[in-house]
């Protein structure tokens, strides 16, 4: 190759890598974080200055992509978990258990998470979805869960057959929500039961 093309291909070469390094290296801290002053509660995160005037970049980042719908300081409160509660991530060739409570809330909302989006199965109609007053609960509020691929008797969320997953529990109309002890609050346990294809 000749000199007087050699120069502009390298510099061709390095602008590409430059560009495409940068896009990637966005798209990777996109993905790595919602937002920056996460509180977590067990296996449970979130992020509460995430909806507010007060967010950092990346949490308006995620907002605008998602369209997501925003939430007044004391409206609500949504916690992600992509763990159980030994820190092992959440697949579902596993079956879970949730169990407990939820902090004070006028109505919460619990549903299933893949690949950033909220699970939709491709056939039947299977519960992908709970909320609190659809629920079974025992005699002092608490509730218990079953979270897997396959019917379960009871309370059951559906779950994706394969991969890892993540759960969604929002608090609508909370105190919490507007709370700054919210490391006092007590969420349900996620308890792994088994994995069939671990």
């Amino acid at each position: 190759m000749p000199f007087v093309f050699r120069v502009p291909f390298l510099v061709a070469i390095a602008l590409a890598i430059a560009f495409g390094g940068g896009i990637w290296s966005t798209l990777w801290a996109l993905e790595a974080t919602t937002g920056f002053g996460a509180i977590r509660l067990g296996a449970w995160e979130a992020f509460p200055d995430a909806q507010t005037a007060k967010a950092d970049p990346y949490a308006k980042s995620h907002r605008a992509s998602a369209g997501a719908l925003l939430y007044g300081s004391a409206e609500g409160l949504s916690f992600t978990a992509g763990v159980d509660e030994t820190g092992a991530p959440l697949r579902a060739a596993c079956s879970y258990r949730i169990i407990g409570h939820t902090p004070p809330a006028r109505l919460w909302t619990l549903y299933t998470l893949q690949g950033g989006r909220a699970y939709r199965p491709q056939t039947g109609v299977l519960p992908v979805a709970l909320n609190s007053r659809s629920i079974l609960r025992h005699g002092d509020g608490a509730f218990e869960i079953a979270v897997a691929a396959d019917a379960q008797p009871g309370n059951w969320l559906a779950i994706p057959q394969d991969g890892r997953f993540r759960l969604r529990l929002t608090l609508l109309d909370t105190p919490a929500a507007g709370s700054s002890g919210l490391i006092d609050l007590s969420m349900p346990a996620i308890q792994n039961l088994g994995c069939g294809n671990a």
